[in-house]
């Protein structure tokens, strides 16, 4: 009976734990927690990504030390990768761009993010939401780095160059690229509620 009684307070902890996804990248492992309940779109579209494998073999294609750094969009060769249709931007949500939060990358269109996203290094609240107009909508954050801050910090310290991106001239590319090798889901480790046992 007590065992019965343990279970049912760990079961909404257990059944409502938000998603976590580990890169595991060239600079080493990355692991992201993602908050469903207030970015249900961007959570959805970035797991279907995730999901298919589409995010390996991408890079970190743009590192701004004190600023962010933005991958998934370009594989190894620089090269653009197709992408599902764009989707609604989130950045209303009452999340803010504050350091380790990740983020949906996207164009001077609101509502143009697909696979691209960033790891803010610092607070950023000049990309959060302030209205929804065109300079107002913000940049989505829908998660946050639990594990391996410290590598995306030494990501953010790599050398940077200007270089062609599927034909277009880019800056703050890496040197030499930082591969995203794997990301997928992880479980959650179970931990009792204080006081359940």
């Amino acid at each position: 009976m007590r065992l019965a009684a343990v279970l049912f307070a760990l079961l909404p902890g257990l059944l409502w734990a938000n998603p976590l996804v580990r890169f595991e990248t060239t600079a080493g492992p990355i692991t992201v927690e993602l908050y469903e309940d207030k970015a249900p779109i961007s959570v959805a579209n970035f797991l279907q990504y995730v999901d298919s494998g589409y995010y390996e073999g991408t890079q970190f294609h743009r590192v701004i030390e004190g600023f962010m750094i933005q991958g998934g969009g370009f594989d190894k060769n620089g090269q653009r990768k197709t992408t599902q249709p764009p989707i609604q931007n989130e950045a209303d949500n009452g999340l803010s761009n504050q350091r380790g939060t990740l983020a949906m990358a996207r164009t001077s269109d609101p509502h143009s993010a697909t696979a691209q996203f960033f790891i803010n290094l610092v607070n950023n609240p000049n990309l959060d939401f302030t209205g929804k107009n065109t300079r107002g909508w913000g940049y989505t954050v829908f998660g946050k780095v639990t594990e391996g801050m410290n590598v995306v910090d030494n990501i953010a310290q790599e050398p940077t160059t200007s270089q062609r991106l599927s034909g277009m001239m880019a800056r703050d590319v890496p040197v030499a690229a930082i591969l995203i090798l794997k990301a997928y889901r992880v479980e959650a480790p179970a931990t009792p509620q204080e006081g359940a046992l």
